[in-house]
């Protein structure tokens, strides 16, 4: 009757678990995939990118790079969890804001009316793409205007349509300019939606064809992601950046770092 009191005997792992190899060695496959479909280059940190790497197959139950691997290219969804994980979007307001200015500086110069496009690209977060539309606003141009953010991460893109920020994301901005187009609500500071409203966001790959169908920029961003490339991917990113631009006397304007 006090059979429920019995020490239960151990159950066996299961015949193919207990059987499991488990390999985080050789993270170079892994790695050359990865280059392949971003062109982002992991050679001089390839001992992160294998902790990373480590680290996510422990906590998914994923018991070799080999099988990692496997299923990245067979399923989606665990591919863009990969992308993100590394992928960084470390960014923050008016950053590099010379560059802006310039822009701002060109529109106001322009004789024509028609309606302005900008990319970005990547656009992280989506501190990059809102300050140039607070610029725009700030110097009272008179023409319509709309920006176009993409990026390859998905959780950074989601980031980017909430628009909500910490400060420390609020970098050099004016605090005249964070009253008049953010909201504090606890900890966190809320975009205007009139900031929003100018800008949308895609989740695109600039080497892959859904990229350039987005068709051609009066202004094309690109900063800071040409650094994670090597001098091959570099000068290709380069060349498929200016062949989004309407008008090529402009220049892509890229990041002090994103040296060829």
């Amino acid at each position: 009757m006090f059979s429920f009191f019995k020490k239960k005997k151990p159950q066996e792992p299961e015949e193919g678990v207990k059987n499991r190899v488990y390999d985080y060695e050789d993270v170079t496959p892994l790695m050359y995939y990865f280059e392949q479909e971003t062109g982002i280059t992991f050679g001089q940190q390839k001992n992160i990118l294998k902790s990373k790497l480590t680290l996510f197959c422990k906590t998914n139950d994923i018991y070799s790079f080999t099988t990692l691997l496997n299923s990245t290219k067979s399923d989606a969804k665990m591919k863009q969890e990969l992308m993100n994980l590394l992928t960084t979007n470390e960014t923050y307001f008016y950053r590099e804001f010379s560059q802006i200015r310039s822009v701002v500086e060109h529109v106001q110069k322009r004789a024509s009316s028609a309606p302005i496009k900008i990319l970005c690209a990547p656009c992280a977060t989506g501190e990059e793409p809102y300050s140039i539309a607070i610029a725009l606003f700030e110097a009272g141009v008179g023409v319509e205007f709309s920006i176009t953010g993409i990026d390859i991460n998905s959780e950074a893109l989601q980031k980017a349509k909430e628009a909500s920020y910490s400060k420390r994301h609020m970098g050099s901005m004016d605090e005249r300019l964070v009253q008049r187009y953010f909201k504090l609500e606890d900890t966190q500071y809320k975009l205007s939606e009139k900031v929003k409203q100018r800008v949308s966001f895609e989740q695109k790959n600039i080497f892959e064809s859904e990229f350039t169908a987005l068709g051609k920029f009066d202004y094309v961003f690109s900063r800071n992601m040409l650094i994670y490339f090597d001098k091959a991917t570099k000068l290709k990113a380069k060349s498929i950046l200016e062949s989004m631009q309407n008008d090529p006397s402009v220049g892509v304007f890229f990041g002090h770092a994103d040296l060829f």
